[in-house]
């Protein structure tokens, strides 16, 4: 039956398995990776990641880009902070956001491509 997602020969490969264990990340830093992967969950979250990928920003630029309340942005910002996806930089009285470090550009611009040829790959 092709639903049936058991094995059909009971024949477990024991080399994978253990190569596969001793490589596993520990639930304490599979917890952390889920809880990344959450913050990209939420369309507010990437766009701001998306516009901070093209200039640092602060949050009146952002709430103007986006069409969003200072409070909105400022609550999205916070996650992100939390989380250190974005940074802050000070000049004088204005707080300005930019990615917090290479990896989130990575991560961003892989996300972008996937998308990008998933998307052509339908048409």
């Amino acid at each position: 039956m092709a639903d049936n997602l058991e094995c059909e020969i009971n024949n477990l490969h024991e080399d994978n398995i253990e190569y596969v264990r001793e490589n596993l990340l520990d639930n304490y830093y599979s917890s952390k990776l889920a809880l990344l992967f959450k913050v990209f969950g939420d369309d507010t979250r990437v766009r701001i990641l998306l516009s901070l990928l093209n200039k640092e920003l602060c949050v009146c630029d952002i709430s103007s880009l986006l069409n969003m309340t200072h409070s909105a942005i400022s609550h999205q910002l916070k996650v992100l902070r939390d989380m250190n996806l974005v940074k802050t930089r000070k000049d004088g009285k204005e707080v300005y956001y930019s990615l917090g470090d290479d990896h989130v550009e990575v991560i961003l611009n892989i996300g972008i491509e996937h998308i990008m040829e998933e998307v052509n790959d339908e048409n």
